[in-house]
Parts: C-alpha cells; structure tokens; sequence
C-alpha cells in the first residue's frame, strides 16, 4: 500500500506563492504519474498538474498554465506543485494522488488547505 502526504498549504495573499509537496511512503514506489488536484467548497474536483514519473512529462490545466509549476524528486519519492501569483480562485483543498498506470489514480492523500486572500 501506498501512503500520500501533503504539505505546504497555508493562507497567503493574492499575488504571493506557495509550495505543496507529496511525499509518498509505502511498498516500492513507482507509479506511472502523479498529479495534483483542487476541490474548493460546492465545486467538483479538478485536475491542476500532472508529471509523468519516467521522463518528466508535465500537463497543466488551462487555468493554472503559466502560474503553477509540478515537478519531482525520484530520489525522496516526493512530487511538488510550485503556485505563484496565486488568486482568489485558487483557494481549495488540494491533494496529491498517483496513478499506477495511465490515467486513473489509484492512491490519495488526504490533502492541504490552500487560502488565498484578495
């Protein structure tokens, strides 16, 4: 079994950054992608991020292009979602999760509160 942990989330001001990482912990790890996903209040969640393990490819929603920034370390089993100029609109809980093979994801953390503040 695999375990995700989230950390980094925190209440920040329109305009500023955060860092959230994942570590994951567990049997072996080694999943085919991991990504980070956002569910504010009354909304479904979202696909954010998303990094193939083997290569690096990264996927980004249209709404965070250019703002956010995934990437990882192999070597901590850890993923890590880098958001500057955060909005309002990006306050949620977000969680990590990873996929053992292609697009569905098998393991979830248990998220981190992001609040952003205008």
């Amino acid at each position: 079994q695999v375990q995700l942990v989230e950390s980094g989330g925190g209440l920040v001001q329109a305009g500023d950054s955060l860092r959230l990482s994942c570590e994951a912990s567990g049997r072996t790890f080694s999943p085919y992608a991991m990504g980070w996903f956002r569910q504010a209040p009354g909304k479904e969640r979202d696909a954010v991020a998303r990094i193939v393990w083997s290569g690096g490819r990264t996927y980004y929603a249209d709404s965070v292009k250019g703002r956010f920034s995934i990437s990882k370390d192999n070597a901590k089993n850890t993923v890590y979602l880098q958001m500057n100029s955060l909005k309002p609109e990006d306050a949620a809980v977000y969680y990590c999760a990873a996929a053992r093979y292609g697009q569905v994801y098998d393991y979830w953390g248990q998220g981190t509160q992001v609040t952003v503040s205008s």
